[in-house]
């Protein structure tokens, strides 16, 4: 697992803007190469749905949403009964909504995502 980890980690550093948008049928989220990496090689389309979707839900507090998902340490993971959790900030360290995962597969322990103008992406490709 920690090889795919260190994979993944070196794959996202290759991505620098975006050559091509990909969309999310029905919610008409736009989402970058660097994203769609991600989604392949982490298997984690779920990721991609559940932050646009919140994201999305919070545009009119804010036009620049950072969205950072993070696995819990294990003291914290028995305390909340979360493995992981995904925060939503106005950038500024505003937190507009948090959400807490009971499992998840997702490789990396933690991830931060920009969401602006209706598209996700990494912070590389702002």
């Amino acid at each position: 697992m920690k090889a795919q980890v260190n994979e993944i980690k070196e794959g996202l550093q290759h991505f620098h803007g975006t050559e091509m948008f990909y969309q999310i049928p029905l919610l008409r989220t736009r989402f970058t190469d660097g994203l769609k990496y991600l989604a392949n090689v982490a298997d984690c389309f779920w990721l991609i749905t559940d932050t646009s979707v919140i994201a999305k839900s919070l545009m009119n507090r804010s036009e620049f949403i950072t969205i950072d998902f993070k696995r819990l340490s294990e003291e914290k993971q028995d305390f909340t009964g979360y493995e992981a959790e995904i925060i939503y900030t106005d950038g500024n360290d505003n937190i507009l909504e948090k959400h807490g995962y009971r499992a998840t597969d997702f490789p990396l322990d933690e991830l931060r995502l920009f969401f602006v103008n209706n598209t996700l992406m990494l912070p590389s490709e702002y």
